[in-house]
């Protein structure tokens, strides 16, 4: 006997089915094997001018005199820095391919992928955190400010959108700390979780977590919420000038419908394509998030990383970065192909 499928779920198969048609995954497929070959060439070319720079680890600790001459000598031939760049880079490129091994960490003397996978998770939390944040404000605020036109509601939007862009990430982090130790203890000053977290109950260790992300998701969604709202006002702009737009007014349609159904359905598809950008940009940028708070994440791995010209943990965190910029767009360019059905893929290049 077949199994009896409730019309909300048949209906959400079909509309699957008609999403992931030939020329989606066909789609798909290019662009996974685009990516591949851009995370290639990227990688040679940050292993280039990684090696380009003068020194290395080892250079730092040729300093200490409690390290001896054969102890560099033996590091020297561990880590294969005794052999020229393109053969320290096909050996690398060699064991990701067969075996996902980024290679060893020389500061921390561990393997680099245990090390990002230990810190990946706290800084995807705060940067779909930001992202969220960003858009749940900026879009009603643009939306506002374009209808609002020309009037002191929309006059003082566009001075705050001014500010917030003006101001550098890590003015607005030094800000926020300041504010952080006025109100202390109400807000954390720094870290992921509090001295006593293990004996919360899950539930409390959750709320924690969220308490102690206050001030770093503020801090990373200042900058990219101006930038969203004065984009999300012009885009609306654009779009109620549209002749389309009078004639469903002149229909006697609703405003707010006009507003919310028809112009904001076609306003918003630009921003939709920025999401995998503002994805990979909020990764790349939250060292200063993460650095002021203490937040542990991969923003401050890498800053450690490229401070002690750790070669092979540099090199997997913008192997990374790379990574999240392609998955990114990819899945921004189907999440616009979900929003507005008329969209083709295969016009994107």
């Amino acid at each position: 006997m077949n199994p009896i499928v409730s019309p909300q779920k048949s209906n959400l198969l079909n509309k699957l089915q008609n999403f992931l048609d030939a020329d989606t995954i066909v789609y798909i497929l290019k662009r996974v094997l685009q990516g591949l070959l851009t995370i290639l060439l990227a990688s040679v070319l940050s292993f280039i001018i990684i090696q380009i720079a003068p020194g290395n680890y080892l250079d730092t600790l040729k300093q200490n005199p409690k390290i001896a001459e054969e102890t560099i000598k033996q590091l020297t031939t561990q880590f294969g820095l005794d052999q020229p760049w393109y053969v320290q880079y096909w050996r690398w490129l060699i064991r990701v391919i067969t075996r996902l091994d980024f290679g060893t960490s020389f500061v921390y003397n561990r393997s680099v992928a245990s090390l990002l996978a230990e810190r990946i998770s706290a800084t995807l939390l705060l940067a779909i955190s930001s992202i969220i944040l960003t858009w749940l404000i900026a879009i009603p605020l643009g939306i506002l400010s374009a209808v609002k036109q020309s009037s002191l509601t929309d006059k003082i939007l566009r001075v705050i959108s001014y500010l917030g862009q003006g101001f550098p990430s890590f003015i607005t982090a030094l800000v926020l700390l300041i504010v952080a130790q006025y109100f202390s203890p109400l807000l954390p000053v720094g870290n992921m979780t509090s001295l006593n977290h293990s004996e919360l109950s899950p539930i409390g260790k959750l709320l924690d977590i969220g308490w102690h992300m206050i001030l770093p998701t503020i801090a990373l969604s200042i900058t990219s919420f101006a930038g969203l709202m004065r984009l999300m006002r012009g885009q609306m702009l654009d779009v109620m000038r549209q002749d389309y737009i009078q004639t469903a007014r002149a229909k006697g349609l609703p405003e707010d419908k006009i507003i919310y159904v028809h112009a904001l359905r076609n306003a918003i598809n630009p921003l939709i394509t920025l999401l995998g950008f503002e994805f990979a940009s909020l990764l790349g940028g939250s060292f200063i998030a993460e650095f002021f708070f203490n937040w542990p994440g991969l923003g401050r791995l890498i800053l450690q990383a490229v401070t002690a010209q750790d070669l092979y943990l540099v090199m997997g965190s913008l192997t990374m970065g790379a990574t999240m910029l392609i998955v990114g767009n990819l899945l921004a360019d189907l999440l616009l192909k979900a929003v507005d059905p008329r969209i083709k893929l295969e016009n994107f290049k």
